[in-house]
């Protein structure tokens, strides 16, 4: 079956800023070294690694919000990397992002049903008739009804305003999500709760997510395969079992010995 995302030879490179250490010998940070992967519709293919690792660079050259220094990205065969502008607005609908933080990822100043409708008044010509109620079911599908509309996100609990996040990473319908530590910044009974929201949503829609962690029960919980950066490298991959279960490389062992289980229900 042909990959919905192949990515080949990513690599992305940062100058080194200066620290308490100084800089690299090479004056530069390889965030994402040579990297290549597959993603197949309707799979969940989590990223795991520490933080610093490269897991969130390499979802964000995914949707080329950042530009590599070598390497392709493809969504069903088009290149994203030499896409067009028209062609990218194209893909944008396609490909969407849920962040990590809640709190710093919604616009402070503007209500929820001006967050969530903001990608159909950019891409889509319909009615503000018509977006309210796209808006309306959008947050009824994570969990909200239409009382949220008018309030702003500082009104909200931090998994409420991660559902937020997630509705609005839906409004055009997306098939490939990268999901970027989505439940790191919650408690874990909250994060588990929009960990199987999460899932939920994939069967409802047909989504295909990069789940991006560095847990691996949850990882393990989610995700159909199971990619292990370190140090901005793709140290191992496999099916979620095999890697949870008969670990190759010492480091993917050591995440699995550091990370107490949880249970996500």
């Amino acid at each position: 079956m042909a990959a919905l995302i192949e990515v080949r030879s990513l690599t992305k490179v940062f100058p080194a800023s200066e620290s308490l250490f100084g800089s690299n010998a090479n004056g530069e940070v390889r965030a994402v070294d040579d990297v290549s992967l597959e993603i197949h519709a309707g799979e969940t293919l989590g990223l795991v690694g520490e933080s610093g690792s490269g897991k969130s660079t390499l979802g964000r050259l995914m949707l080329r919000l950042l530009e590599p220094n070598s390497g392709s990205v493809t969504f069903e065969g088009i290149d994203v990397f030499r896409a067009g502008p028209r062609q990218m607005r194209h893909l944008r609908r396609d490909m969407q992002i849920i962040f990590q933080d809640p709190f710093g990822s919604l616009d402070p100043r503007m209500p929820v049903e001006k967050i969530v409708e903001e990608p159909l008044v950019i891409h889509e010509r319909i009615s503000r008739t018509s977006r309210r109620q796209r808006v309306t079911e959008l947050l009824g599908s994570v969990g909200l009804d239409a009382s949220a509309l008018p309030r702003y996100p500082h009104e909200f609990s931090g998994g409420q305003r991660q559902r937020i996040g997630i509705a609005r990473a839906l409004a055009l319908r997306p098939r490939f999500i990268v999901a970027d530590e989505p439940v790191s910044a919650l408690d874990v009974s909250v994060g588990a709760q929009i960990v199987n929201l999460l899932a939920q949503l994939q069967r409802e829609f047909g989504l295909t997510y990069l789940f991006i962690s560095h847990s691996m029960p949850v990882v393990r919980y989610l995700a159909t395969r199971i990619a292990v950066m370190y140090c901005g490298k793709l140290v191992e991959s496999g099916e979620t079992e095999q890697i949870t279960s008969r670990p190759v490389h010492p480091y993917t062992r050591s995440l699995l010995a550091a990370t107490p289980e949880i249970a996500v229900c």
